[in-house]
């Protein structure tokens, strides 16, 4: 691992951005091979991303359409069963999340979730017509702590 001053510079350069047409095949290969849920085809409203520095793929996110129920989300919200249909096309869900090999360093995960988060609120009403209020996430606490989430409560992470 390098040393922390070392990692800084890679940290403020990663560059956040959509997969292009051409890559799909390898975001779908790397997650298949490397998420432990596996990879997800794309349904409905959905944008994969892919976290760089200097053109190495560092992380690859997908979002999707939110959960359909969700009680903890929708009491948290406070929204009742007419509101929650009319107003879920404004959720989108962490559907997976990978770190890369090359992106095991400290503090990736949470940069990478706040960059998505800023370019996903730019990219969701251009891609589908509506806005994004709210991203979620699930976090199988048999296997992560989901501090990388909690360190973003700041970004919208519910």
């Amino acid at each position: 691992m390098p040393e922390p001053a070392a990692i800084a510079p890679i940290i403020c350069e990663i560059i956040v951005r959509p997969v292009e047409r051409d890559e799909e095949s390898r975001y779908q290969a790397q997650m298949a091979a490397q998420h432990y849920l596996g990879a997800l085809p794309k349904i409905g409203e959905t944008l994969w991303y892919v976290a760089t520095w200097r053109g190495q793929w560092l992380a690859q996110i997908g979002l999707s359409a939110a959960a359909l129920k969700c009680g903890v989300r929708d009491a948290w919200i406070g929204w009742d069963f007419r509101s929650q249909f009319d107003r879920l096309k404004l959720i989108a869900n962490n559907s997976r999340f990978l770190i890369l090999p090359a992106g095991r360093y400290p503090n990736v995960g949470s940069r990478v979730l706040g960059l998505v988060a800023r370019r996903a609120a730019l990219d969701w009403p251009q891609r589908f017509g509506h806005p994004l209020l709210l991203l979620e996430t699930f976090v199988d606490p048999r296997r992560f702590h989901g501090g990388v989430y909690r360190a973003r409560t700041g970004s919208n992470w519910a």
